[in-house]
């Protein structure tokens, strides 16, 4: 069998030759006993095989080098795998244990329930639907497969874009203890360990604990102005005045102080029976994730400017604060005198801010209040004052916090059939609870300001019946049927410009998923091989929104309210007849959908969706010879759709909806393991056809989930491993991606089109967000022996992006520029390998930019996250 096609292999091996320099990374190191490069385990088809047997492209990391690397949590992945982005963090969410996960183009940069991942996450089997919580922390990881590309016939749901797979330590047969200590930058202490006890003949036990805390490196400071300035300050209204789900508040933002432990009881005697039971449990409570403004745009000259008309004239009743910028309204209810507003109608908006709904939160009026000859009830205006320009600070006074519980329960049962066939079985309970806020608009002011709490449990069911070596080791399938259950609510509170507007709500679901799957891998003889798989989903989903703005704009921009707030829902419109002579009252004219809650802009009542689809696999695999091995696939992903949620106007009867996500992949590529284990080179080249694209767009003051359109996503991978010499391993990838809008719909072209110099718009042939036309790593590591046993290993990592653009609308002032990221690390083992002493550094040129932003024209405020600034970590490694 080795001299199959021996042109081939030589072809091959010529390619690698030419493409070492520059290429790719499998995250490997040297085998111990050849100098080889060591082999790793993976089962991203279910089954234990060798990543290089594995027809797809699949980049794995061992937990050795997860360790090595300073690899905490799934976000620092990002780096070491080409083609991927993974963010702690995503717009407005304030923490960064949400995690953004792209992959090839495509995943989700949001939290809501009303949007699925497109990426799925997986702990040990067991799906995490929801993105708040999969940001995980990895203090005892066996290995970590990152699959790309759709995984819809294996792992089911939402995995349109790839699948990350976390597989944890099992327990061992002897007693063993091992952990390390971390300090570094900002006060940094974390603790983690996990220890083995083995019980009886055939069951044993394991228990992970990890702590962390550390000091955050965003300092909130406090504006230092003139005394009018600190006057106009001291006047406005605190945070604490508005209707927020939680008031904390901090000094520092993007800090640590969290807790998580895993648990684990295992049966294997050996036999046909093993059981684990397995149990987590997440505690973080800090405060939240950095935040910096970037832009205040159009402040100047607002809405209500002499150039423009009266509010209200000409526009649809339906979407009455259509184009409403409330940072230029806010800035002339404050500095225009009574006869200015009341020549624009605007006494009302400008008057007391809440309604005669819930008297007791209404507040003084802003109208002419920096006008009216009374120096002690100026008002700071809106503008660009407050951008700080350091991502370290800002003045920012409103709230922050990060507070998640996750847990979770699992059994996965196997028994085996026959030698060579297994039934198994996935059963897994899991819940959050959290609780975030932002202040986005980085100042003293309430200008944007957002709290969230979530509460979400899902109970899965997964039945497998696997295959392998059938037929004297020809056949090898996967059967197997799945079930899912989801509930819970979300409850958001977003105060824009010192409470014009009000969002507030609670957003309850509930999905239920049911799915029967298979695939079937046949060698057909020694030089190839196919796969044939398909999976048959059913989802239902329900929802109610409960979105209301309590300060009732709407009303009051269209006359229908006066001045002291007291809205008038049943009362004449002034663009209708009376409502005598037939004509609509103002809660039918401005289309709000509930008489008993006239604030209510969501429709009332629980909607209902039902979605179901197939989705198909099919590949060949040639086999040159045993060293390399040729592939191609098509393969389907499927994301379903949903409603749209974040609404600041009226909807009428009308809960508005998006669709679901399709993705179509072709991909062909080889992988190949050379000159005696010393070379590791595998390729990956694809096209996707990407539809109904489910993206965050801004809408007015509302973030919104609509379908964008269609893209074509082109690209390719090259991963390598080099083991040159003795002791020196070099991990390199390069990642390649042209992913662009082929097609958009028009509701993207209205909110995202081109405005010079301010953003580049969505357009035909524009990128889709979050994603790089390039990635390259580079990951050496050299190991030498010392004098007394013990070794010396030095390690380092250099990342290169290209240009990103954060969302859909390509807003300048988000545009994350190409970066380039170095760690280093030195380690000393000692000769019994009981311990370990290591020093690094991580961000070496300290090198800053966005990872997540949003851009609320309405509000005035463009704002962001940035990376972590460069820091340095003395970890002391311990195994007894």
């Amino acid at each position: 069998m080795k001299n199959r096609f021996q042109s081939a292999s030589i072809f091959a091996l010529a390619v690698s030759f030419l493409a070492v320099p520059s290429t790719a990374l499998a995250q490997s190191k040297e085998a111990p006993d050849s100098g080889g490069i060591e082999e790793i385990v993976v089962t991203a088809q279910k089954r234990d095989q060798n990543v290089q047997d594995v027809p797809i492209s699949i980049t794995a990391f061992s937990g050795d080098t997860l360790r090595e690397r300073n690899i905490v949590d799934v976000s620092s992945l990002s780096a070491l795998a080409p083609n991927v982005n993974l963010d702690g963090g995503t717009p407005f969410s304030g923490s960064s244990a949400v995690l953004s996960a792209t992959i090839r183009g495509i995943g989700s940069d949001d939290f809501a329930f009303n949007i699925d991942p497109g990426v799925g996450i997986y702990l040990d089997g067991v799906f995490l639907a929801r993105t708040v919580g999969a940001n995980q922390d990895l203090p005892d990881v066996e290995r970590i497969e990152v699959l790309k590309g759709p995984q819809g016939t294996l792992f089911g749901r939402n995995t349109i874009g790839g699948a990350i797979s976390i597989v944890t330590h099992n327990p061992g047969d002897t007693f063993r203890v091992t952990g390390d200590l971390t300090t570094g930058s900002f006060a940094l202490l974390r603790a983690r360990a996990t220890m083995d006890l083995p019980l009886a003949d055939g069951l044993g036990a394991s228990i992970t604990a990890s702590v962390t805390n550390r000091t955050g490196f965003q300092r909130r400071i406090a504006y230092n102005g003139t005394p009018a300035e600190m006057r106009a300050i001291a006047n406005s209204d605190s945070f604490r005045s508005f209707p927020h789900v939680d008031f904390s508040n901090s000094t520092r933002q993007s800090a640590d102080s969290n807790v998580s432990m895993r648990g684990k009881l295992r049966w294997d005697k050996d036999g046909k029976f093993r059981a684990t039971l397995a149990g987590d449990f997440t505690n973080q409570d800090t405060s939240g994730q950095n935040n910096s403004i970037l832009a205040a745009p159009f402040v100047p000259n607002g809405p209500f400017a002499p150039s423009n008309p009266l509010p209200g004239t000409g526009i649809n009743p339906r979407n009455p604060q259509n184009g409403m910028l409330f940072a230029g309204l806010y800035n002339f209810c404050i500095g225009s005198t009574p006869a200015q507003i009341a020549a624009r109608g605007a006494g009302a908006i400008c008057g007391a801010r809440g309604t005669n709904l819930d008297p007791g939160r209404l507040l003084a009026p802003l109208a002419s209040v920096n006008v009216d000859a009374d120096p002690t009830n100026d008002r700071l205006p809106w503008d660009s004052r407050f951008i700080t320009g350091n991502p370290d600070t800002t003045y920012a006074a409103g709230p922050t916090v990060n507070l998640l519980t996750a847990w979770g329960v699992a059994g996965t049962l196997d028994y085996d059939l026959t030698d060579n066939i297994m039934v198994k079985s996935i059963t897994a309970f899991r819940k959050t609870d959290w609780t975030a806020s932002v202040d986005a608009d980085g100042s003293p002011l309430s200008i944007l300001e957002l709290t969230f709490t979530q509460n979400q449990e899902q109970i899965s069911q997964e039945v497998q019946l696997l295959g392998t070596d059938l037929l004297d080791g020809k056949l090898n399938f996967v059967l197997g049927a799945f079930y899912f259950e989801e509930s819970g609510q979300l409850q958001s509170n977003v105060v824009f410009n010192e409470g014009l507007l009000q969002a507030a709500g609670i957003n309850s679901f509930d999905t239920s998923n049911y799915a029967f799957f298979g695939q079937v891998d046949y060698r057909l003889n020694d030089w190839i091989g196919f796969t044939v798989g398909g999976r048959y989903t059913k989802e239902n989903k329900a929802f109610e929104g409960g979105q209301r703005d309590l300060n009732g704009g709407s009303y009051k921009f269209f006359n229908c309210a006066t001045p002291d707030g007291t809205i008038a829902p049943f009362g004449n419109h002034p663009l209708q007849p009376p409502v005598s002579a037939g004509g609509q009252n103002c809660l039918t004219a401005l289309a709000f959908p509930d008489p008993t809650n006239p604030v209510r802009l969501y429709p009332p009542g629980v909607n209902r969706r039902t979605f179901s689809n197939f989705a198909p696999r099919v590949g060949v695999q040639l086999y040159p010879n045993d060293d390399i091995m040729v592939y191609g696939n098509y393969s389907e992903g499927y994301k379903t759709g949903g409603w749209t949620t974040r609404l600041s106007n009226p909807q009428g009867n009308v809960a508005p909806t998006f669709d679901e996500e399709i993705a179509e992949t072709w991909e062909a590529g080889f992988k190949s393991t050379l000159f005696n284990r010393r070379l590791q080179f595998n390729v990956a080249a694809f096209t996707t056809n990407y539809r109904n694209i489910q993206l965050n767009q801004q809408d007015g003051p509302s973030p919104v989930i609509d379908n964008a359109g269609t893209a074509r996503i082109k690209g390719f991978e090259i991963e390598a491993v080099i083991a040159p010499a003795r002791g020196l391993t070099i991990n390199a990838a390069v990642g390649y991606l042209d992913a662009k809008f082929t097609e958009l719909l028009p509701s993207v072209q209205r909110t995202s089109g081109v405005i010079p110099g301010f953003r580049a718009g969505a357009s035909i042939g524009s990128p889709l967000p979050k994603t790089a036309n390039w990635s390259v790593n580079v990951s050496p590591r050299y190991e030498t022996s010392l004098g007394n046993g013990g070794a010396l290993i030095v390690m380092a990592d250099w990342t290169h992006r290209t240009e990103v653009w954060n969302e859909v609308a390509r807003y300048f002032s988000l545009r994350r520029p190409a970066t380039d990221v170095v760690n280093a690390n030195l380690t000393y083992r000692e000769p019994d390998e009981r311990w370990t002493l290591s020093l690094g550094v991580t961000n070496l040129t300290d090198q800053r930019f966005l990872i997540s932003g949003a851009a609320n024209d309405a509000a005035g405020a463009h704002y962001g996250s940035f990376n972590r600034p460069r820091e340095w970590f003395a970890r002391v490694g311990f195994n007894f």
